[in-house]
């Protein structure tokens, strides 16, 4: 897994990379233009922050938010990693993050009366479980699944966890977190036309965002 963001107001010219859940306990080791964040425990690779990474990657300057790395610029982050002495490189991760799911099932959360836990399909022959609070969430639609890994437009990652108790493996979006353009400002879920596109499909955001108007 691999998210990278930069935003050059609020953070300079640092490129940060995470590469797992962040942890309480965290060892930071900085060599050069780089910090190494580990996990205190066991030592696995939480990410790195690249510092002046305009001039590893210069066409960063045109980039604001969540990045998604090539694999030639991955190579690039990786020599400026051995460079500096750090042994754990960087793999590219190509999965898309945010797919179109398909809710399957539904059934009540036994700790609460507005979550609901759905079994929705987010490719073929695969299942997971997401945990969903949303009024109109409902068997049988097709939604947008933020797979863990994906970067929301509010700089909130999705990891696999747990919503009371009850074991979540990613998020269905809703038009208030996605930020649409033209969407309505309302709780629930943006329910995908079962023409849009085909379930497991990245989605279609420049589309989507063309497609809603402002009154729904």
């Amino acid at each position: 897994m691999l998210i990278s963001s930069y935003n050059p107001q609020e953070m300079g010219d640092v490129l940060v990379v995470i590469t797992g859940p962040d942890v309480a306990d965290q060892t930071v080791n900085s060599k050069e233009n780089v910090t190494q964040i580990t996990a205190a425990k066991d030592g696995s690779l939480l990410g790195y922050n690249f510092f002046n990474a305009s001039e590893v990657l210069p066409e960063l300057k045109d980039e604001r938010g969540q990045v998604f790395l090539s694999d030639e610029q991955v190579a690039k982050l990786n020599k400026v990693l051995t460079q500096a002495g750090f042994t754990d490189e960087l793999t590219a991760d190509h999965t898309p993050k945010f797919v179109v799911g398909y809710v399957e099932k539904i059934e009540d959360h036994p700790k609460s009366d507005h979550l609901k836990i759905t079994q929705t399909r987010v490719e073929d022959g695969k299942t997971v479980q997401i945990v969903c609070g949303s009024p109109n969430v409902k068997e049988h639609i097709k939604v947008v699944a933020a797979r863990p890994g994906a970067m929301m437009p509010s700089g909130k990652i999705i990891w696999p966890g747990e919503l009371m108790g009850v074991k979540s493996e990613g998020m269905l979006c809703g038009f208030r977190e996605l930020r649409l353009k033209n969407a309505p400002d309302k709780k629930g879920l943006w329910i995908i036309p079962d023409d849009w596109q085909e379930t497991g499909e990245a989605v279609d955001f420049k589309r989507a965002d063309t497609y809603f108007p402002a009154q729904n």
